[in-house]
């Protein structure tokens, strides 16, 4: 796969089809190969150029060494509104989603990121209004502190679970899975996508920085209320890492934009409703301003 220099670090990248540019953005500890290939085809398929990447200290992308606090002890901080230090927040994540457009060319681009890539979405809407033509905000939240919070019961046994190693790394991703997708959820699929994603890079703490990073970052909700390009947040009813009030949070907070909502959806992408959500990802697009970019 490419890589480019952007914004300080390089960044692995994959590009498939062809069409308007649409920027994906993957969610916390995940690598561009956690992208469901069926997914990505839908997109291609409603005319998406569609770019994937690694975030950083993910994938093959730039990896950090600063180290990041215990979890216990920065999410207590993030509960009681004292952001743990970090080496980056979401607003450098952001800037590297911008530099990645540059490197490529792409003068601007419809974006689309789920989770944690939810949040980078949001704020290179925010930071770089004109280089976003359209945003789609999947399964995330403002950063309000507020909204969106994980189910207690999921905190709770997610504390129980020891850090993976590179063995047990793939059958422990399917096991946190399994605590907040939904019923289309196919543990068999995911197993295999993970091992793929294992041995292709593992950095645990890359993870732990992540989360970091998101503790970190500001409330992105006075932001959002100046957002104008078209926006789409989509969650899933039955999420219990970033509960549904992340998702009716995020959509409040940008004027005119348009909420869905499925029954049938947790944390995770459902292949029933690929088509659908590409579907409603064009539709989004086909809203924004032309452009000649």
């Amino acid at each position: 796969m490419p890589q480019v220099e952007a914004n300080g670090i390089t960044i692995e990248y994959e590009q498939f089809g062809a069409g308007d540019p649409l920027l994906l953005i993957m969610g916390l500890g995940g690598q561009l190969t956690d992208w469901p290939q069926g997914f990505v085809d839908a997109l291609v398929d409603v005319g998406f150029q569609v770019t994937t990447f690694d975030n950083r200290d993910m994938g093959l992308s730039t990896e950090f060494d600063w180290e990041p606090p215990k979890q216990i002890k920065a999410v207590a901080k993030a509960l009681v509104k004292r952001p743990p230090k970090a080496g980056y927040t979401i607003v450098d994540m952001a800037a590297d989603a911008a530099g990645l457009l540059d490197a490529l060319g792409i003068e601007s681009a419809h974006v689309a990121g789920m989770s944690m890539g939810g949040m980078i979405a949001q704020q290179l809407t925010i930071d770089a209004p004109g280089k976003v033509r359209s945003l789609t905000s999947v399964m995330s939240n403002p950063g309000d502190g507020k909204s969106g919070r994980i189910a207690a019961k999921v905190m709770a046994k997610m504390a129980r679970l020891p850090r993976p190693t590179k063995e047990s790394a793939p059958a422990q991703s399917v096991e946190s899975f399994l605590l907040w997708s939904g019923p289309h959820f196919d543990p068999a699929e995911h197993l295999a996508r993970a091992e793929v994603g294992v041995a292709r890079s593992f950095r645990p703490r890359g993870t732990e920085r992540q989360t970091t990073a998101i503790m970190a970052s500001p409330d992105r909700t006075p932001g959002l209320r100046n957002v104008t390009v078209p926006t789409l947040v989509i969650h899933g009813l039955v999420d219990k890492l970033v509960k549904p009030s992340g998702g009716i949070a995020t959509a409040a907070a940008v004027p005119g934009s348009t909420l869905v909502m499925y029954p049938d959806m947790g944390h995770d992408l459902p292949a029933p409703r690929y088509a659908d959500m590409a579907a409603a990802i064009r539709r989004n697009a086909d809203a924004a301003a032309p452009t000649d970019g």
